[in-house]
């Protein structure tokens, strides 16, 4: 699949110059970071609680809508700062190559949204846009004091997850540029199983928040 190829490009092995001639200034450039349960297990082993997670279904999808995806199954126990600076990396060489930060969006579930927010930290770019799902905990506006957000930030949340709730506290005690922020909550009942599934119900508002 083309976002297997271009992940080993931009965010693996090979160096960033190898990505030059990939780049399609006319794109919409989704990076995808998937949850930890993915990190940790084969995609074919179900979650007790939330069942499988659908990632290759999600992935698919944001591309069957014209997004050219970048995206990996992570290795185990990856270094979440680490991981957004080889982001970073790779969005800076899109910049360089004359892509519009508009058409670049990075979106995060759970332990993704913990990388996104990184890069968000990392990046500083404001007119990028952001995706934050089901990863805010207030009890880290203390412990995590580099997560700064910047750039135009989308927050979704359901209201029935006892984890991953509101960002609005990280948004406001962030010292860099929000050039935009919304925040959505839904009400799917799955508590933090809603983003283990390719659903509409967050997936449209991904792509709509991604073509601004």
């Amino acid at each position: 699949m083309k976002w297997k190829m271009l992940l080993l490009c931009l965010i693996g092995a090979q160096t960033v110059a190898q990505a030059q001639s990939m780049s399609d200034q006319a794109a919409h450039y989704l990076f995808f970071l998937h949850n930890r349960w993915v990190e940790d297990h084969s995609l074919d082993v179900a979650h007790p609680d939330y069942g499988i997670c659908e990632y290759e279904a999600i992935i698919d999808t944001f591309e069957a809508n014209n997004f050219q995806v970048i995206s990996e199954i992570r290795p185990s126990g990856i270094d979440v700062a680490a991981y957004a600076r080889q982001v970073v990396i790779a969005i800076d060489s899109l910049l360089a190559q004359g892509v519009s930060p508009e058409r670049i969006t990075v979106v995060g579930t759970s332990k993704g949204g913990y990388i996104a927010m990184y890069v968000s930290s990392f990046l500083q770019n404001p007119a990028v846009n952001f995706v934050f799902i089901g990863c805010c905990v207030e009890a880290n506006l203390v412990r995590i004091p580099a997560i700064q957000f910047c750039g135009r930030i989308l927050s979704i949340y359901e209201e029935s997850d006892t984890w991953g709730q509101s960002c609005r506290s990280m948004k406001d005690r962030s010292n860099l540029s929000v050039s935009a922020f919304k925040e959505i909550a839904l009400q799917t009942g799955l508590r933090h199983g809603y983003l283990f599934k390719a659903m509409s119900a967050w997936m449209e508002l991904v792509m709509e928040w991604a073509r601004p």
